[in-house]
């Protein structure tokens, strides 16, 4: 289950998209577009955010999800499923499998967030715990399958699911109309792949630009180089961004991807307080990492139609409850 090279074609085009859209209307949220004033006097532009972290499961990984599995034939279903995943996949493959009653196993690292353990243990989804290596949850999957007959259903290296990803994008366009950039979040590359897909099918002038941390910019260094570049264990609060291309991804972001910016963690965490008090909406820090550089309109894009998918809203408050029932109770 190493890092394969990337696929010398993309079997994923404007037909499959469509299917794609098609096949999850009864399943996914249509979810809204807002805009803000006082963004677009900040970005100088006109602001048009995807709010994906009102989909199902807070996020957008329930489109690529619940397409993977609607494409699987029967003996496969029966079997049942296996992913690794740190959370919002998780949750999104626990989701579609009990909608369908497939059987789900997700690998997880022993420190991802318990709001989401619990997420995606409520879904009815069995969970197996690893240690927080990419090779430990690799070995584990790898394990899940030879004993149990399972079939992958990977976060992000799939090209079902990045069809399934792609509808996002699709449906931004119907609902903001004619954009000159569409602005991403960059993790593990499937919402940035199915981005570009979708948008270059439908309007090839219009730039798709990728967003990740300074300190996870493995897709910045890895379109530069024209390989693959190792994320690491990078340390950021955008904990949804810290993995590294996938082969299928990659094959994408190569050919149809625009350009790579970064966002500082202030930068983010600016970005994040803003949508949060002016905005009114919750969205994790990995989704506020594409607000970042338009805030500080360091994309030169001014006077120009953006859109901005806001990627998940899976925050563990938590801490933040605990705080006031200290100060208050």
């Amino acid at each position: 289950m190493s890092i394969e090279a990337a696929p010398a074609a993309v079997p994923i085009g404007e037909p499959q998209i469509r299917e794609a859209v098609e096949r999850l209307k009864p399943w996914a949220r249509v979810t809204p577009v807002m805009t803000s004033r006082t963004l677009d006097e900040r970005a100088g532009s006109s602001v048009f955010l995807k709010c994906e972290n009102l989909q199902r499961v807070g996020a957008f990984k329930f489109r690529g999800a619940m397409n993977a599995l609607l494409q699987l034939d029967d003996a496969s279903k029966a079997a049942g499923v296996v992913t690794h995943s740190s959370g919002n996949h998780a949750q999104a493959l626990a989701l579609a499998g009990k909608l369908l009653a497939i059987p789900v196993t997700v690998v997880m690292p022993r420190t991802a967030p318990e709001i989401k353990k619990a997420a995606t243990a409520g879904y009815g989804a069995s969970i197996r715990l690893c240690e927080p290596t990419l090779a430990a949850r690799e070995a584990a999957v790898a394990d899940e399958i030879a004993r149990k007959g399972l079939t992958l259903v990977h976060p992000f290296d799939d090209w079902n699911v990045i069809a399934g990803q792609a509808t996002a994008a699709w449906e931004l366009l119907d609902q903001a109309g004619p954009l000159d950039a569409v602005i991403v979040p960059v993790g593990g590359g499937g919402l940035i792949a199915g981005t570009a897909l979708a948008v270059k099918a439908r309007s090839p002038q219009t730039l798709v630009i990728g967003v990740e941390p300074e300190r996870a910019d493995d897709a910045r260094r890895s379109l530069a180089s024209g390989r693959i570049e190792p994320s690491g264990d990078p340390r950021t609060i955008a904990d949804g961004l810290r993995t590294s291309l996938g082969a299928r991804p990659f094959a994408v972001v190569s050919r149809r991807v625009d350009r790579i910016e970064t966002a500082s963690e202030a930068g983010i965490l600016d970005a994040l307080r803003f949508l949060w008090e002016r905005l009114k909406i919750v969205v994790e820090p990995s989704s506020a990492v594409v607000v970042a550089p338009i805030l500080e309109r360091r994309l030169d894009l001014q006077g120009r139609r953006i859109g901005a998918v806001l990627s998940g809203g899976n925050v563990d408050v938590g801490p933040f409850f605990q705080t006031l029932a200290a100060q208050w109770l």
